[in-house]
């Protein structure tokens, strides 16, 4: 499968940005094709008004890489680990332009909206915070926007880590050892039990086989989109 994790922080070698380094080896130890990416190299403008900032083509007029990060790596991409700090108890503005310039993909603007749209849906995601505070609050906000972006796009929430830090790399000193929860979020997106039940939903009364399987798989088609499985 293909990973793609992402580094929002503007800070290159940060805590958030360790963590995505753990994340992308524990995907790569599970043989999956792994690509870590930083959003600084690719977004750099908000959005605008896309009624007005189209060229004669359609195409946004903002002259950085988001499309070439959005087209090229995260629509082929089976999963996507988004790593961000806390920044003003939300995620990095950079990381917010990358999710508000989708509206001009979603709204079907883009040239590119149908394959865009396409891509988008089915993905697994995984989100890892940075955050000096532990007061589980703090990182609320960010964790449920989450949960509503992938139950919008008709993706899955396979985890969230949140690492307790402020100064360059302390992050590892954190005894919750969001590192290696972040490896391990990295190895288990694909095998991670995420359910998200309706009150129709067909079920049965058994969350768990033998050794660990889910007693009842996700099954294709179905009108549930399974979001929810915090670690």
């Amino acid at each position: 499968m293909k990973v793609l994790v992402i580094s929002s922080s503007p800070r290159r070698a940060g805590n958030s940005a360790a963590m995505a380094q753990q994340a992308a080896n524990g995907a790569e130890a599970a043989g999956h094709e792994v690509e870590l990416l930083h959003l600084s190299d690719f977004v750099d403008g908000v959005l605008g008004d896309c009624r007005r900032c189209r060229d004669s083509h359609g195409r946004c007029s903002i002259l950085d890489e988001y499309e070439t990060l959005l087209v090229d790596h995260v629509v082929p991409a089976d999963a996507v680990v988004i790593a961000t700090p806390l920044h003003y108890y939300g995620m990095t503005s950079r990381l917010k332009a990358f999710f508000d310039r989708l509206f001009c993909y979603t709204s079907n603007s883009a040239p590119d909206g149908e394959r865009v749209m396409a891509g988008l849906t089915g993905k697994r995601i995984g989100l890892l915070v940075s955050c000096e505070e532990n007061y589980q609050g703090a990182t609320l906000g960010l964790v449920t926007q989450f949960q509503e972006l992938t139950r919008y796009n008709r993706q899955e929430l396979a985890g969230v880590v949140v690492g307790v830090s402020n100064s360059r790399g302390e992050v590892k000193w954190d005894p919750a050892n969001p590192l290696q929860r972040a490896y391990d979020l990295g190895e288990r997106l694909f095998t991670t039990h995420v359910t998200d039940y309706r009150l129709d939903t067909p079920r049965s009364n058994r969350v768990w086989a033998d050794h660990g399987v889910p007693a009842k798989p996700p099954v294709a088609g179905d009108e549930v989109v399974s979001v929810t499985s915090i670690q």
